[in-house]
């Protein structure tokens, strides 16, 4: 099969951007763990609520990280 310089067509590309469409709560309700650390990243993810897609990437990484730094502490105790 002859290889091609051109990639090939995505199914993504027909879709228009998500940004013409308006966010939407989810609705769903986070129950605390009783960890501050834990329950802070939490609210972080509750903030996201409604807030469109694009904004989603640094608080996700932030969280991320927030549980990375909790867990990191238990091997420490």
């Amino acid at each position: 099969m002859p290889e091609t310089s051109e990639p090939p067509e995505s199914v993504h590309s027909a879709v228009p951007p998500c940004a013409d469409v308006p966010a939407e709560p989810l609705g769903v309700e986070l129950t605390p763990t009783g960890h501050p650390g834990v329950d802070a990243g939490l609210a972080r993810l509750e903030a996201l609520d409604g807030v469109p897609a694009e904004a989603h990437v640094a608080v996700y990484e932030d969280v991320h990280q927030r549980l990375v730094d909790a867990l990191a502490a238990l091997d420490r105790e």
